[in-house]
């Protein structure tokens, strides 16, 4: 590998200097607008969002991998397309999420949180591009760290401090077997670096038990990050207590980090053990949707059923790894682009109706659609993507991922995710009973969102719908990121 610094070394970084440079920025315009908190609440998400974007355009001008992909900064990067696709949904998130906080009170003059969403964005970034497990690992605890702070940032509120030490403290144990695991995996190879980690494990001198128990510790640690049963238990009550936009950014951006790297892993290192990882990812994908889907039909509070939601769609999501084939993770990336925009905008909209209502139950719903019709329509194209109804863009994400188990023969693994998809749907319209059918209080929601949150939400919808409708430029990128893993 080549020392020196060239173009192509500057170019797999420059979303990554662009993040750090935009957080400077940003705690620098916070300190010169300490004093004048209508300015910091106004402009601070706005910078944040508009400098993702242009960092993305400089990114998709400059940052293009050309050809299979090379190994960059010592082979301690991966500069190909998955890793491009992937921070492209990474960013994304991050630039509607910086939008939706403008509406959340506590948030928007903070200065602090925008910088830590930039960093924790920084650090998923690394985690799709890592080609060696101390990059990776340092990449996800670059991503965490400032997700622990994000989740308890509402210090005076009990629930939102319980929340961030329940996320620090889990996060904390399942890193350190996950630690533990890549330990192993250099005391029985003598390297880090994934892509030579495969010939190691071809080499047959791994007995297939000790094999397990590696691939067993490091999937703890990523199951912790998509939040897939039996790693789930800290979702519910993170997800209610974090600040609504913060949760919405866990459970899309955060869960497709740990969606990267455990398919560039598995697949890449772990790929002559498939035959025992693939069981593995099965039975963890059946008892993520069930339980799931099942704990979801009890949950009065709308953030706890969308957090078990989450845990139901993280078993979606691993039906495509767990068929270990192109197809599966082609539906894998499709399904995480769907995922992002109908999960942003559900979180979206319970944000303004917790900030109106003061609750985030789900009767705090009843007759939405006739104290805003606009809010309503869009919870219905949420709740229906989610559910898998087509046109929206959830039904052909789910269609991707039961077909590539369908192609492997795992019939077993497809009934179990239909027979949930059933379940899920049945809370989903629920969720719709109240808001179609049940008589609104008095008051309305029609007013006063902010300018930020309305662009933020009608993007979503218009992801929502396009991705639905205008199949092919989505699944186009998810075949060149599938493309990039599947060349070794």
């Amino acid at each position: 590998m080549n020392s020196a610094f060239t173009p192509e070394m500057w170019r797999s970084l420059l979303p990554e200097i662009g993040l750090l440079i935009l957080a400077l920025v940003l705690l620098i315009f916070d300190l010169i607008w300490l004093k004048q908190p209508q300015q910091r609440g106004k402009w601070l998400g706005w910078m944040t969002s508009m400098g993702i974007l242009v960092i993305m355009g400089i990114a998709a001008g400059f940052s293009v991998p050309q050809g299979e992909g090379s190994l960059e900064w010592g082979g301690m990067l991966r500069f190909d397309e998955a890793g491009f696709v992937f921070r492209m949904i990474f960013m994304s998130a991050a630039a509607l999420t910086a939008l939706f906080a403008i509406q959340h009170e506590a948030l928007k003059k903070r200065g602090e949180f925008f910088a830590l969403l930039l960093i924790s964005t920084l650090g998923m970034n690394l985690m799709a591009s890592a080609a060696d497990l101390m990059l990776l690992f340092l990449a996800i605890e670059t991503t965490s760290i400032p997700l622990y702070v994000m989740a308890g940032f509402l210090t005076r509120d009990d629930r939102s401090v319980e929340a961030g030490i329940k996320y620090f403290l889990f996060g904390a144990i399942t890193s350190a077997v996950m630690l533990y695991g890549f330990s192993l995996i250099y005391g029985l190879t003598g390297t880090t670096q994934i892509y030579e980690l495969k010939a190691s494990f071809q080499s047959g001198n791994l007995p297939p038990g000790l094999a397990g128990l590696v691939i067993l510790l490091v999937l703890v640690g990523f199951g912790f990050k998509i939040s897939a049963a039996p790693f789930h238990f800290w979702a519910p009550d993170v997800y209610q207590g974090a600040p609504t936009p913060v949760a919405g950014f866990l459970s899309t951006a955060s869960k497709a980090a740990g969606f990267a790297v455990l398919l560039r892993v598995f697949q890449i290192t772990f790929a002559d053990q498939n035959a025992l990882w693939s069981v593995m990812i099965g039975l963890i994908a059946a008892a993520s949707m069930l339980i799931g889907n099942y704990l979801a039909l009890a949950q009065r509070s709308i953030k706890r059923l969308l957090a078990y939601s989450s845990i139901a769609h993280a078993g979606y999501i691993l039906i495509g790894v767990a068929a270990d084939s192109e197809l599966g993770t082609l539906a894998v990336v499709y399904y995480l682009m769907a995922y992002l925009v109908t999960n942003l905008a559900a979180f979206g909209i319970v944000n303004l109706i917790e900030n109106r209502v003061g609750t985030d139950e789900i009767n705090a719903l009843a007759g939405l659609n006739r104290r805003s019709a606009g809010l309503g329509l869009a919870m219905l194209a949420a709740m229906l993507s989610l559910g898998g109804i087509p046109p929206f863009a959830g039904f052909f994400a789910k269609l991707l991922v039961f077909a590539a188990a369908v192609e492997r023969g795992m019939i077993w693994l497809v009934l179990v995710g239909v027979f949930n998809a059933v379940v899920g749907l049945y809370y989903y319209l629920n969720v719709l009973k109240v808001i179609y059918l049940q008589p609104p209080p008095e008051e309305k929601i029609a007013a006063p969102t902010t300018t930020a949150w309305r662009v933020a939400l009608w993007a979503c919808m218009a992801g929502i719908l396009l991705i639905g409708f205008w199949f092919a430029p989505w699944y186009s990128w998810a075949q060149a990121a599938t493309s990039a893993i599947w060349v070794y």
